[in-house]
């Protein structure tokens, strides 16, 4: 049904966006706001705060790539202008502008972007494997005696926010104070502001650190960066990479796991099947991203997408988990789309996400190592029991509690490839 409504204002009874990252079956969430609005719906992100669902992928598309007329800065959304939206929302600290590559357009953006983009480049890939597999042979340890952990406190959660950190040259002590900060920062709830302040407190004192003392770490290395032109740009530079890299690869090894321990055709991988890891990667990529539903573009003008009304300052979320089940770019055959990586999950266009290599590196180490040092191992309970982190844009589990054979036997070091 295509709305003849001419504001966004006008809907009522809208579905809240976190109902579709909070379910069991998020595309059963979407298919049932497809098929009452069609490919673009009207959600609310907080209570009195509509804005536009965009669940087709050509439609995500069109947006993403058209700068001149959906940008990405949230000075252009016309509820936070108004005064609509509250200085003290939980949409905050994803939504409220930032001096980061992500809420800039144009000139700007490329700007921030750059050292990034040169950051990721420039990092050891050999040199991060290793670490990662010592990072995770010590967790490993840390559990492989009780035979039973919690796979992703114990484990998925904290080997990428180890790992980030360690590249910007944190301490693993400030690495688990910065998951906390975020884990409230992506629930975007009422503790969501502070979450988010001490976050940026840590990476500002961090920052002060190797103003003082410089380092071989990418800190340093934005400090001294010519594109960024002021201490503002420089922390909000590494929020970004920091809160990009740790939300987005927990939940792609957390999730990568269930499905290798669930799915029939990946568990038999276990026991010699032949649908192996990377398989497991690009389906959860595909069928379940990490970023579900991405925050925002702002329309610059008065348009119209998929039959319905976008007026100039309403705020576009990208359904990236909806978009990615179109059926108009796949079949739900899931043999046929094995090794599928036509997804949207890293997003498309510009703001395509940079860190993709690096991510699935982390991804792919930390998922080969558990199924490979933790002998028979099960899910603890019922797939459908799986409990997510509260959060309107990602689907993380909060815990994936699992059985094994408990060994105290030293864990022999083994290379993972990063092909």
């Amino acid at each position: 049904m295509i709305s003849t409504r001419h504001s966004l204002s006008d809907f009522t009874g809208l579905t809240p966006l976190s109902e579709t990252t909070t379910c069991v079956d998020p595309q059963a969430a979407y298919r049932v706001l497809r098929e009452r609005w069609g490919q673009v719906a009207p959600v609310e992100l907080e209570p009195g705060v509509p804005a536009w669902l965009v669940m087709g992928y050509p439609e995500i598309l069109h947006v993403v790539r058209n700068e001149r007329l959906f940008a990405r800065n949230p000075l252009h959304w016309r509820l936070l202008s108004d005064g609509v939206v509250r200085q003290d929302s939980g949409l905050g600290p994803m939504m409220f502008p930032r001096d980061n590559a992500y809420f800039a357009d144009g000139v700007r953006h490329r700007r921030l972007r750059a050292p990034l983009d040169e950051g990721i480049a420039g990092i050891d890939q050999h040199a991060l494997v290793r670490s990662l597999q010592a990072t995770c042979r010590d967790l490993i340890r840390g559990f492989a005696e009780r035979g039973e952990a919690d796979l992703v406190t114990e484990y998925a959660s904290v080997i990428p926010m180890l790992a980030v950190s360690s590249l910007f040259g944190i301490s693993t002590e400030h690495g688990h104070q910065l998951r906390a900060g975020l884990i409230a920062l992506f629930g975007s709830g009422e503790d969501s502001q502070e979450g988010n302040r001490t976050f940026e407190r840590i990476l500002t004192e961090v920052m002060q650190s190797h103003a003082a003392s410089p380092a071989k770490d990418l800190t340093t290395a934005f400090l001294t960066h010519p594109n960024l032109h002021d201490s503002d740009e420089v922390v909000q530079s590494i929020v970004l990479m920091i809160s990009a890299g740790y939300e987005t690869t927990t939940s792609w090894i957390a999730q990568t796991i269930r499905l290798m321990l669930t799915d029939p055709r990946f568990a038999g991988r276990l026991h010699g099947g032949r649908l192996g890891v990377d398989d497991a990667l690009d389906e959860v990529l595909f069928r379940d991203p990490p970023m579900a539903n991405m925050p925002a573009r702002y329309a610059l003008a008065d348009t119209e997408l998929a039959g319905q009304p976008i007026r100039a300052g309403d705020a576009l979320i990208l359904g990236l988990g909806a978009a990615n089940a179109d059926a108009r770019m796949h079949t739900d055959d899931p043999w046929l789309e094995t090794g599928n990586r036509s997804h949207l999950a890293f997003s498309a266009g510009p703001h395509t996400c940079p860190a993709l290599d690096p991510s699935r590196l982390i991804t792919r180490t930390a998922v080969t190592t558990a199924l490979t040092e933790l002998h028979d191992l099960t899910l603890a309970i019922r797939p459908e029991e799986i409990e997510l982190l509260p959060s309107p844009w990602t689907r993380c589990p909060a815990s994936l509690p699992v059985r094994f054979v408990a060994s105290d036997v030293p864990i022999v070091e083994q290379e993972v490839s990063h092909g």
